[in-house]
């Protein structure tokens, strides 16, 4: 990758939805050469496809919860179905295996304490296996980015 794909990737990260023309005028390039650029880097896996961000308020999940997790084993096994079972949670929204005090960092949406306390209910304290969890909402988001594109 050359300063030109860092150029075309940040374009695309600030508007996935940029024409191609858009795309060329803002690295240098004409609408053919840009286009097999791009397309390399879907080809290679750089590029690993286009999304929309949604705004979480608007659909009624405005708050977010980051879950510490501690497992009581951490046989494959275990590993496995804890991956599985958290995939079948709509409302974890990210997991993470972690180094450190805890296993998992877990970030998830809800609507608010009454909707998180269901899915506790509901879904988290029912996953076998959990020996610990610690719970901290988020109050305020500081910075959220787009992955940074150094030059090449």
């Amino acid at each position: 990758m050359d300063k030109i794909d860092r150029k075309i990737l940040q374009v695309l990260q600030a508007n996935a939805r940029a024409s191609l023309q858009e795309i060329g005028q803002a690295v240098g390039l004409s609408h053919t050469p840009c286009w097999s650029r791009i397309k390399k880097m879907e080809e290679s896996g750089v590029i690993e496809g286009y999304t929309v961000r949604i705004n979480a308020a608007a659909l009624d999940l405005a708050d977010t919860v980051l879950v510490q997790v501690t497992l009581d084993s951490h046989s494959d096994n275990t590993l496995e179905k804890f991956g599985e079972t958290l995939a079948k949670i709509p409302e974890v929204i990210e997991a993470y295996l972690v180094s450190g005090d805890y296993d998992y960092l877990l970030r998830i949406a809800v609507s608010g304490t009454q909707d998180y306390e269901r899915l506790l209910r509901e879904r988290l304290y029912k996953i076998k296996g959990i020996r610990h969890s610690k719970s901290s909402f988020v109050l305020r988001t500081l910075k959220k980015a787009d992955l940074p594109l150094f030059p090449a």
